[in-house]
């Protein structure tokens, strides 16, 4: 799940800068007159901006997901393989259990990591994929775990909660870069101050969504505790529990292998709390299952 927020991520910083790019060639008129920044105008740019961008990257966030994760959907009308057909059954189980409408698609990818993550636009057109890692790793009951845990994030509606809040956050990045960009520029020449407004746009946009994210990922490793206690529902506490425990034991025994990273419901297993963590420390989300 982590890798699958980190790309979610980079991909509304580029496709929000690309825009903002795009609205700065075509001219500072937006909300610059007389030499003057018009707040209001300036706001109502910046939500434009802002939340055209998270809204494409959550059309294009199961597409990304594929592409980048390498996912190898698993296509029911054809032979499936018994592992493939009991996957598949597992989720759409789950899925009903859920109350969903529409089954998600089902796919796997090849990595060692111990790794599954759901995403997708809509609960319509959702995905939920596991690694091969997972699958070897993990006994039946801990699978069915993972996957409850990730179908309550579709249940949930976490992507577009998610997309809410960095259409917020893309706003007051897009609001303050181009004050801040503004102000610097008139430290120049008044020849110069186009260019230097122009990449100063550009840099401070890089650096306020760094910091912006560091609100996501708060409310990700927030929205873990939810998705941990939909997936208890649906699959029931010890498999829930079970599947927590199991993660644990994979990265106490991997701790030492830096080559190895996982980003299922959790990525790390140690106590160190970071404003960069997608995912809460196991030990709390345990406890608090319990």
């Amino acid at each position: 799940m982590g890798k699958r927020i980190v790309y979610y991520l980079l991909t509304n910083i580029l496709v929000v800068l690309t825009i903002g790019i795009i609205f700065s060639l075509i001219g500072r008129g937006w909300y610059i007159e007389n030499g003057q920044i018009n707040l209001i105008d300036l706001l109502i740019f910046s939500a434009i901006v802002g939340f055209t961008g998270s809204f494409i990257s959550l059309l294009m966030s199961r597409w990304m997901a594929k592409k980048m994760m390498g996912v190898q959907v698993i296509n029911t009308n054809s032979n499936m393989s018994e592992s493939e057909r009991q996957l598949v059954e597992k989720v759409h189980r789950l899925c009903r259990a859920a109350g969903l409408m529409h089954m998600p698609e089902v796919g796997i990818y090849h990595s060692a990591e111990v790794n599954a993550f759901a995403t997708g636009p809509s609960k319509k057109r959702s995905l939920v994929a596991v690694s091969t890692g997972l699958l070897q790793e993990m006994d039946d009951d801990a699978v069915e775990g993972v996957l409850a845990h990730e179908v309550a994030h579709i249940a949930n509606g976490d992507m577009v909660t998610m997309t809410l809040l960095q259409g917020v956050v893309n706003t007051f990045v897009v609001f303050l870069a181009r004050i801040a960009a503004f102000i610097a520029s008139r430290f120049v020449k008044e020849e110069m101050a186009p260019i230097v407004h122009f990449l100063a746009i550009i840099i401070f946009q890089l650096i306020f969504s760094i910091l912006g994210s560091l609100v996501v990922f708060a409310y990700s490793r927030h929205r873990e505790f939810h998705a941990d206690k939909g997936g208890a529902d649906l699959a029931g506490k010890d498999k829930m529990r079970h599947a927590l425990e199991s993660l644990k034991h994979y990265t106490n025994r991997i701790r030492g292998d830096e080559q190895t990273a996982m980003s299922t419901l959790k990525i790390n297993g140690k106590r160190r709390a970071s404003i960069f963590a997608t995912h809460p420390d196991l030990d709390e989300r345990i406890s608090r299952l319990q």
